[in-house]
């Protein structure tokens, strides 16, 4: 099944942001990764309309068809405002590395607008890499991203997709298609060394046992150790929390995976 329907705008106070919203059922709400967009779930979108539930596939400010930030603003807001908007919730959210930090965040800040929370990828939104690996890899993006090097940024970008054990060869290559069409598109809106508007959220891990809807955390078995660990950590900090590991994949397993990764939500969102 795939699902075609229009990209709708949302009037926020600082530009429009985007969505796509489809089927019809239990709320669910997407949140991608950073540098990508709406589309990194196309495979998750197909599936849970087809099982009977409303998506939402949102882009992130500053994302895909979204609106660039022109003064202060937190993930958080911006999902409860557009949830608002739609007078729309308690709503399952489900996201994919900084989709993960945003779900979280609006569980502690917004827990009426919250009734599950699904993290791939992810733990508390100001989680720091410790492994060497990784942190090589962030310090590269930051370096060829600020210095205007965007077919360097893209090896990085993608070095990043395949985690700190393999190499992008060892990628499906559509996937790694799809991941640059969507980082091009998105790195297009934005100008080297220009303003960080996004003011982050501190001193989340106290607030994690405040969460008390229950908990599904999906990880790569092949993702950085130092965010499965902290990741399953937070599974088993909140009052009622799972953790997963998909085998042979790394920070997508949506990707890399889909179908047992569909499996594991769809039998998540029915046990609510």
């Amino acid at each position: 099944m795939t699902v075609t329907s229009e990209l709708s705008h949302y009037p926020s106070t600082d530009g429009d942001l985007a969505y796509r919203d489809s089927g019809a059922g239990d709320l669910v709400v997407l949140l991608h990764s950073g540098y990508v967009d709406h589309r990194l779930f196309e495979g998750q979108t197909s599936a849970l309309v087809e099982a009977g539930y409303r998506v939402i596939a949102a882009d992130v400010r500053g994302h895909g068809w979204s609106a660039n930030a022109s003064e202060p603003f937190r993930w958080a807001d911006d999902l409860a405002g557009l949830l608002q908007h739609l007078d729309a919730g308690p709503a399952v959210l489900i996201g994919v590395s900084m989709g993960g930090a945003i779900a979280g965040d609006t569980a502690i800040e917004y827990p009426e607008l919250v009734r599950g929370i699904v993290l791939s990828g992810a733990s508390v939104s100001d989680f720091k890499y410790t492994y060497e690996a990784t942190q090589q890899v962030l310090a590269d993006s930051l370096r060829t991203l600020h210095s205007g090097d965007v077919e360097g940024w893209l090896e990085v970008f993608l070095r990043g997709v395949a985690g700190p054990f393999r190499t992008a060869g060892d990628i499906d290559p559509a996937i790694l298609d799809r991941m640059r069409e969507m980082a091009l598109h998105t790195i297009a809106k934005h100008a080297p060394g220009e303003r960080d508007w996004h003011v982050p959220m501190t001193d989340t891990w106290p607030r994690v046992p405040e969460i008390d809807v229950p908990v599904l955390v999906v990880n790569g078995a092949l993702d950085s150790p130092d965010l499965i660990e902290d990741a399953e950590r937070l599974a088993r900090t909140v009052r009622n929390g799972r953790a997963v590991r998909v085998q042979d994949t790394s920070h997508f397993p949506n990707l890399e995976k889909p179908e047992e990764f569909n499996a594991l939500l769809l039998d998540y969102l029915r046990a609510l």
